[in-house]
């Protein structure tokens, strides 16, 4: 199992219990996929693997690893990266430099090699190489993103919120982006509110309600069915 997540509970000031109990797998070279409505508690889940946050109680192993106590840089460097919701590029800095700074806990001599995998991934990237990441539009920054992320090689990359702001045409791109990153080897955990397109392409997937994990099962299976369809999918 590359992650697994058992029993975690996240509190906000001791008091607001956001997350509830919940568990979830991810195995080498899956789609994974968490849904659920604004505050169901998605981005604590992924904030919380990556060691932004921590859980009270429950355990998160990583390559069989326990890292639940361990610090994000840590975390980073086993493997397991998270890009961000709201893209959150360095605004000042070349989309080079930007791209550069992902790279800091890998050695140095491999970030020429990391670079070029990510222009091959993300042309639009290569062609703005030197343009500031503040001038980027939202879907040049969210590959900026993806990249900066790609960037330290990741076992598993964690997306939070891709889509999040795109025009419709960009987040047919974005998600085509995903699938590449897939098919390249790269294992992810994608949580998204854009219920449809994100069970198109999942493995796997969990809903969250209210900090709960309440239904799980595969894209498919997710996609047809007539609660999630009339709850999540317009239908």
């Amino acid at each position: 199992m590359l992650l697994s997540v058992k029993d975690i509970n996240v509190y906000y000031g001791g008091a607001i219990h956001a997350v509830k109990g919940v568990s979830l797998d991810v195995e080498q070279g899956e789609i994974v996929t968490l849904i659920g409505a604004n505050g169901a508690g998605k981005s604590t889940v992924l904030n919380t693997i990556s060691g932004l946050l921590h859980a009270k109680t429950g355990t998160i192993e990583f390559l069989g690893e326990s890292i639940g106590a361990m610090s994000p840089n840590k975390i980073v460097q086993r493997g397991l990266v998270q890009c961000p919701e709201g893209r959150r590029v360095f605004q000042h800095m070349t989309v080079e430099e930007n791209l550069e700074m992902g790279a800091y806990t890998r050695p140095l001599k491999d970030t020429p090699e990391h670079l070029e995998r990510v222009f091959e991934l993300f042309p639009r990237l290569k062609e703005r190489r030197k343009q500031i990441g503040g001038t980027l539009s939202g879907g040049e920054q969210q590959m900026l993103a993806m990249g900066r992320a790609m960037m330290s090689d990741p076992k598993l990359l964690m997306l939070d919120e891709p889509s999040m702001g795109l025009a419709p045409i960009l987040v047919e791109q974005i998600f085509e982006i995903i699938q590449s990153l897939h098919r390249a080897g790269t294992t992810i955990l994608l949580v998204e509110q854009n219920a449809q397109m994100a069970l198109q392409i999942a493995d796997r997937a969990y809903v969250l309600e209210s900090g709960r994990i309440t239904v799980s099962g595969s894209g498919k299976e997710l996609i047809e069915s007539d609660s999630i369809k009339k709850a999540y999918l317009g239908g």
